[in-house]
């Protein structure tokens, strides 16, 4: 009487199609999420700090204006001047209605080129405007 041999022929062999693809959807994942984070990393802007200072969740596309200490303001990344920054902003508020802009200035940073800045976002008719502060230790 013959039995059956149950042990396979040959060792458990790895798939490298789907390791591939699941390290291409990380490496997407993480170079959008890198892009979508930089323009919030300005390190020449240091926030207020309040204590009633509270994280909220982020929206797709919202735009950040840094204003810093020697009244630099930065659009998404990129200097501008204040009339770049009208341009800019009426442009944006003309193809978007309802969008989100945070002001994020430095605790240094001049008073009245902060309401410079709040001015210029009201005049492109921009009503959801949010200043960034980090929470008191």
């Amino acid at each position: 009487m013959k039995f059956r041999d149950t042990k396979p022929d040959h060792g458990a062999e790895l798939e490298l199609a789907p390791m591939i693809d699941v390290v291409f959807l990380l490496l997407i994942f993480f170079i959008v999420t890198w892009q979508y984070a930089r323009f919030e990393r300005d390190m020449d802007i240091s926030v207020p700090a309040a204590e009633e200072s509270v994280d909220q969740p982020r929206k797709q596309g919202e735009i950040i204006v840094n204003v810093r200490e020697s009244g630099e303001i930065v659009l998404n990344g990129s200097v501008v001047t204040e009339q770049d920054l009208q341009v800019k902003l009426n442009a944006i508020s003309q193809e978007f209605p309802n969008q989100a802009v945070i002001l994020r200035g430095a605790s240094e940073a001049s008073y009245q080129t902060i309401i410079d800045v709040l001015d210029q976002i009201k005049k492109a008719g921009i009503w959801n405007v949010a200043f960034a502060t980090v929470k008191k230790e």
